[in-house]
């Protein structure tokens, strides 16, 4: 990756602001908080004349991550009188992956285990979030109790593993739905596995370089930075975009596609329940 410019991974709470990341991502990739530390990293590399590609360490429970992320790109100075790319890739991971990787996670669990999904505490939408990913994690797998837990919030693992065992689980398994590892539990009332990691050291470091390549060939493609749609990527996401029942409305994620030479215009369209459904099935 390095042969072709700079590679920064950004990250929020879902990767202890990079501390999770620490040594897994190879010496060619810069691991950084977005913020001041992104915006003095881009600079350093835009004042060398290097093209940086910036990846969102979110596994699409932080939509915010990579609209700051956007913000402060676009605020970071050119580099000279010829700058160098400043590219923003897709978010490491969404939603329906991270299903993928917790059903993954869970065939390592013993099938009479109850599965304990356990990430960092985020605002109230992203937890939301969570209980939904183990909604679905539990209804395409094959383990009867599926249950949450928040590093630092309510319930912490040892909380979220005496409920299991109210439940009448005879033991659990921990799964780390973000990059840092779960948790400890301390004793608790029934033994307890670690299912972890989510996403292992080697396909970490494919998934990275996918999204990095994906950043570059949109750019020579399309002519696609990828800031403009960052800059929309928490538009759908907290009190902003809620509406009473049957309220809803057509705007969403951001698709470009090509009307001819140099015709480039976005839809928008929020993916039904029937379609996130369908999404699922075809990942599972």
């Amino acid at each position: 990756m390095a042969g072709n410019g700079a590679v920064i991974a950004v990250c929020g709470h879902e990767a202890a602001y990079g501390r999770a990341l620490e040594g897994l991502l190879g010496p060619d990739v810069s691991i950084v908080p977005n913020g001041r530390a992104l915006f003095r990293t881009v600079a350093a590399h835009l004042r060398r004349g290097e093209p940086v590609v910036v990846v969102p360490m979110t596994l699409g429970r932080d939509p915010g991550l990579v609209a700051d992320t956007a913000r402060t790109l676009r605020a970071v100075p050119a580099g000279g009188p010829a700058p160098a790319a400043v590219l923003l890739a897709e978010p490491f991971g969404t939603a329906q992956h991270l299903v993928a990787w917790l059903r993954a996670a869970a065939g390592r669990a013993p099938d009479d285990a109850a599965l304990l999904v356990t990430a960092p505490c985020g605002d109230p939408f992203e937890d939301a979030e969570l209980h939904r990913v183990a909604a679905l994690v539990r209804r395409y797998g094959r383990h009867a109790l599926v249950e949450v837990a928040f590093e630092d919030g309510d319930p912490d693992p040892a909380e979220g593993v005496r409920r299991c065992g109210l439940l009448g689980a005879e033991r659990v398994a921990l799964l780390p739905a973000s990059f840092t590892a779960a948790g400890p539990v301390g004793a608790g009332p029934v033994p307890v596995t670690d299912a972890g990691p989510l996403v292992p050291a080697p396909a970490l470091r494919r998934v990275l370089d996918e999204r990095v390549a994906d950043a570059r060939r949109r750019l020579r493609d399309h002519g696609d930075d990828g800031v403009t749609a960052g800059l929309a990527a928490a538009d759908h996401h907290g009190h902003a975009h809620t509406h009473p029942a049957g309220e809803g409305h057509g705007h969403a994620h951001v698709h470009p596609h090509e009307h001819g030479p140099g015709g480039v215009h976005r839809h928008h369209h929020h993916p039904s329940a029937a379609e996130a459904d369908r999404g699922i099935r075809s990942i599972a």
